[in-house]
C-alpha cells in the first residue's frame, strides 16, 4: 500500500513537470463556457474548441457552466488543475467586470488565471427606434441635456458588457438618462421596436440584420475604430466623446500555475486558428475582429480592462450582492 500511495503522489506532483507538458495534450480538454448554449460567446467557443481539436488530434469538448452571470463557470475553472486539460472562455463580463461587481464572486483575475491569448473584441452599438427624432450620439447628447430625465435607455442585465457600456456613456457625457436593464436581448429589442425605450446599447449579432432592414436605427459603436459590421456608422468617439471606448473582449485563460510550455503550445494554435479565413469569417460574421495575442499581451488587457471596469462598477454604484 505505501508503495502503491507513494507512485500516487509522484505521479501527482509530476503534473507540473517539464515531461508532463512534453506529453500533453494526451487525453480531452475541456473548454469551460460560463453562459448557456447558443450564445454568440458560445459559438464563438466552438469554432474555436474544432480549431484546437485539429491541432492537437485531441478531443476539445465545450462545457455550458451557466449561471452566477458567468461566475460558476468562471470559479470552476480557477479552483480546477493546473495541468493544461481545463480551460475558460474568458469574457470582459466575467473577468474584468464580475469580479469587483459580486462582493462573494471569490475571482481574482490576476492570481487565478493565466492568460493564453485572445480571441477577438467586439464594440457594442447605440440603437434606436427609427421615430426616435435623434439620428446621430451628439443629437441624443443634446436632447437628453436639454430634457434631463425624460429618455430611458435599455441596456442588457445590471453588471453586463451592455450595462457598464451604458454607464460609461452616462458618465462620460453627462447625461440624465434612465437605465432601464432587462434579462435579456429579447425582451429589450421588443420594446425598443414597440418604442417604449428610445436607446438601447446592444450587442452586434442581433443588431446587424434589424439595422439593415431598416427596423432600428444604428447612431454610433463604441470602438475606438468602425466595425465591419456598420462601416458607414461613426464611433461614439467621433461625436463627441473623444476616446470613448467599451469593446467587448473573449479569450481563453487557463488555471494560474499552468505549466509555461502548455501555455505556449496553446497559444501557437489558437494563433493559427485565429489566422484561417474560415474562422476569420466566422468571427467576423459574429460582429467581433480577431485579436490574436501573446499571455502577455493579453495579461495586459485584463488588466487594464480590470481596472477601467471596476472603477466604473464602484462609482456608479452597480455592486451587487
Amino acid at each position: 500500500m505505501k508503495i502503491r500511495a507513494a507512485i500516487l503522489l509522484a505521479a501527482v506532483a509530476g503534473l507540473g513537470t517539464p515531461s508532463h507538458a512534453q506529453t500533453w495534450p494526451a487525453r480531452t480538454i475541456t473548454l469551460v463556457v460560463p453562459f448557456p448554449p447558443g450564445g454568440g460567446v458560445d459559438t464563438l467557443a466552438r469554432v474555436v474548441a474544432q480549431k484546437l481539436s485539429e491541432a492537437f488530434h485531441q478531443q476539445v469538448v465545450v462545457d455550458n457552466r451557466a449561471g452566477g452571470g458567468g461566475t460558476i463557470g468562471t470559479r470552476v475553472v480557477a479552483q480546477a488543475a493546473p495541468d493544461g486539460y481545463t480551460l475558460l472562455l474568458g469574457h470582459t463580463g466575467t473577468i474584468s467586470i464580475n469580479p469587483s461587481l459580486y462582493v462573494h464572486a471569490g475571482l481574482d483575475p490576476r492570481k487565478d488565471f493565466t492568460p493564453v491569448g485572445l480571441i477577438g473584441s467586439m464594440p457594442v452599438v447605440l440603437l434606436a427606434n427609427p421615430s426616435f427624432p435623434a439620428r446621430t450620439v451628439g443629437d441624443f447628447i443634446a436632447m437628453a441635456k436639454k430634457d434631463p430625465g425624460k429618455f430611458n435607455l435599455g441596456t442588457s442585465a445590471v453588471g453586463t458588457g451592455g450595462y457598464m457600456c451604458a454607464e460609461l456613456f452616462r458618465a462620460e457625457s453627462g447625461v440624465d438618462v434612465t437605465l432601464i436593464p432587462y434579462k435579456g436581448t429579447a425582451p429589450v429589442m421588443n420594446d425598443l421596436l414597440g418604442g417604449h425605450v428610445q436607446m438601447y446599447f446592444s450587442s452586434l449579432p442581433p443588431a446587424i440584420g434589424l439595422v439593415k432592414e431598416g427596423k432600428l436605427r444604428a447612431l454610433g459603436v463604441t470602438g475606438l475604430k468602425r466595425s465591419a459590421s456598420f462601416p458607414d456608422v461613426p464611433t461614439v468617439a467621433e461625436q463627441g466623446l473623444p476616446g470613448f471606448e467599451a469593446v467587448l473582449h473573449y479569450g481563453i485563460v487557463a488555471p494560474a500555475g499552468t505549466p509555461r510550455p502548455i501555455v505556449d503550445k496553446l497559444n501557437v494554435a489558437l494563433r493559427a486558428a485565429l489566422g484561417d479565413p474560415k474562422v476569420h469569417g466566422h468571427i467576423a460574421t459574429e460582429g467581433a475582429e480577431p485579436l490574436p495575442t501573446s499571455p502577455e499581451e493579453y495579461a495586459a488587457d485584463i488588466d487594464r480592462e480590470e481596472t477601467k471596469w471596476s472603477a466604473l462598477v464602484r462609482k456608479s454604484g452597480a455592486q451587487a450582492k
